[in-house]
């Protein structure tokens, strides 16, 4: 076997082809009436050569190109002469078609095909995690039987404490506008007229004509009410008759 072989290798290496393998004559004619056109100016720029010479030259050119390419490509594995000239014309709609039939077919076929093979891998992968052992054991957490009366009274007693959070911010509100209208009472300064009334009430009898003070100054010290009503009813030598005890029958 070894001596067929090695006597074969030599043939193979003689026999192995060169020439350009192509499917289809139409694109090697395109290309080479391109090159034909670039072939017809190599001899343009010669003056010292007839017309009639640079005719023969350029068809014998252009003849030994064009059989040069034919020797060396190979068409569909035939040679030049031996491949047909007429090509089948290969029509697009009927090949758009198949393409589209064969299409559906594989979309119809292969998830049936797929499916078993998606479900054995569910079914490894569902095993392999029913592998694993959580390293963690987790733990019940008990309810606190006193915290959760406590939770729900508090809820329970929320919205009450919310409306009486709002009745106190009213009330703050209503007595902090008394208390200022309280000042402003307080802060009023007496007139000419009142301090007359209270001179002709209060006064004595020899006092009656003495000037009053200014309204406007500095502020005198003056008596509280019960007091000044004692002291005028001693100067008048009027005595108020005094409460009768409560266990007396009889006045003194």
């Amino acid at each position: 076997m070894e001596s067929v072989e090695s006597e074969s290798s030599p043939n193979d290496e003689t026999n192995q082809e060169y020439r350009v393998q192509i499917t289809s004559k139409k694109q090697v004619i395109e290309q080479i009436n391109k090159y034909k056109e670039i072939l017809k100016t190599a001899l343009d720029g010669q003056l010292d050569v007839a017309d009639d010479t640079k005719q023969v030259l350029l068809q014998e050119l252009l003849a030994n190109f064009e059989a040069a390419v034919q020797d060396n490509v190979l068409v569909n594995g035939q040679a030049w002469g031996e491949a047909p000239d007429v090509e089948e014309d290969v029509d697009l709609d009927s090949l758009l078609d198949d393409t589209i039939v064969e299409t559906t077919r594989r979309r119809r076929a292969y998830p049936r095909k797929i499916l078993p093979h998606v479900v054995h891998s569910l079914k490894a992968e569902r095993k392999l995690m029913g592998l694993f052992e959580d390293a963690v054991k987790p733990q019940e957490v008990v309810k606190d039987p006193d915290q959760e009366s406590i939770m729900t009274d508090l809820s329970a007693a929320a919205p009450g404490m919310v409306k009486q959070a709002i009745q106190v911010i009213k009330s703050i509100n209503t007595l902090q506008k008394q208390a200022e209208g309280l000042c402003e009472i307080l802060n009023m300064k007496a007139g000419r007229t009142t301090l007359e009334i209270h001179r002709e009430v209060f006064g004595s009898h020899g006092q009656s004509d003495a000037p009053l003070p200014p309204v406007t100054g500095a502020p005198t010290n003056r008596q509280p009410i019960k007091r000044a009503a004692e002291e005028a009813a001693a100067r008048d030598c009027y005595v108020p008759l005094r409460k009768k005890p409560a266990g007396d029958g009889e006045p003194e």
